[in-house]
């Protein structure tokens, strides 16, 4: 049975689904040594390759979904490369083999918190497709003058330069003066949206932080930089969300409390490592285990000062493995 390249690629591991599209449309995808266009089927008989290296197709009853959770910090960008030489989200990642991990979704470079990544590329499309409605929750510190007026717009919603938009929840979360923070519930992920929506009322926002995408919450463990494997449940939720089918398999291995403790504190030797010699203009190094732990980083004590986030869909999950 023949299926759409881009969707071939995708669960293939190259990229997401809209990645391979624009990868199809630039000429970058061949099929049995023919330029691909969009719209072409494939089955998994022909030879695809990419930028000339030559793909495995993965069946769907051969790939094993896996999905990780990455505290993205401030300063990294959402690219795999970037020219300008600033980190990536990518650069701290677990080497695997016979795949690559997808960010489901982006974060912008002054942005931090909760950033999901998968092997599967169908998944990551579906997770990012506005049909589904996927719930992403932000704690978010506004400077300037909020008034109920001004929240009542953004529940019903406001115009930006690309549509429309509203927060489907908003609730306050503490602060003093005219820095205050709050928690918004939005269903899509366009560009910016988040502060063009508060930018629109005169206020600006000068923290923001995702921690929840789903019921899938941003662990509390989880130091800025670090990154931990979803067991098989939190897997199989994502997918019954998108209408995937269920996962049988996992490659996430369970872990006692000594184990995430020594694992916690051997990620934040590795953040201490990459700020460092980020700041020195070099690339970073692999952590050693006899590097020092790093004192608590700013990022991550400003991170839980927000109240504790709400689901909107039943109770929140933060149960993780190793990855």
């Amino acid at each position: 049975m023949s299926e759409k390249l881009q969707k071939v690629l995708a669960r293939s591991g190259v990229g997401s689904r809209r990645e391979m599209e624009e990868y199809i449309s630039a000429g970058r995808v061949n099929v049995d040594g023919k330029i691909a266009h969009l719209g072409d089927r494939v089955t998994e008989n022909q030879v695809i390759r990419v930028d000339g290296h030559i793909v495995k197709i993965a069946t769907e009853t051969e790939q094993v979904c896996r999905v990780i959770a990455y505290h993205k910090p401030e300063g990294e960008i959402c690219s795999r490369t970037d020219p300008d030489g600033r980190p990536t989200v990518f650069d701290r990642l677990p080497k695997i083999k016979g795949a690559r991990w997808i960010a489901i979704g982006r974060l912008d470079i002054n942005t931090s918190g909760l950033l999901l990544f998968t092997t599967d590329g169908e998944l990551a499309n579906r997770l990012m497709h506005p049909k589904f409605e996927v719930e992403r929750e932000y704690a978010v510190r506004v400077f300037g003058e909020v008034t109920d007026a001004i929240l009542q717009k953004l529940r019903t919603g406001v115009e930006l330069e690309d549509g429309k938009a509203s927060f489907k929840k908003i609730k306050a979360g503490g602060g003093e003066g005219v820095n205050r923070w709050y928690n918004v519930v939005l269903t899509e992920g366009r560009n910016r949206e988040v502060r063009r929506m508060w930018e629109s009322q005169g206020t600006v926002v000068n923290r923001l932080i995702r921690v929840r995408y789903g019921d899938l919450l941003l662990p509390k463990h989880l130091p800025a930089g670090g990154y931990a494997e979803y067991p098989l449940d939190e897997v199989n939720y994502l997918r019954k969300m998108v209408h995937l089918p269920l996962e049988t398999e996992t490659l996430a291995k369970p872990e006692d409390r000594d184990e995430r403790r020594r694992r916690m504190a051997s990620i934040k030797r590795a953040v201490r490592k990459h700020q460092v010699s980020t700041k020195l203009g070099e690339k970073a190094p692999a952590a050693k285990p006899e590097a020092r732990a790093p004192r608590k980083s700013d990022n991550e004590r400003s991170s839980q000062r927000p109240g504790k986030p709400r689901s909107g869909t039943g109770k929140p999950r933060s149960r993780i493995g190793s990855a």
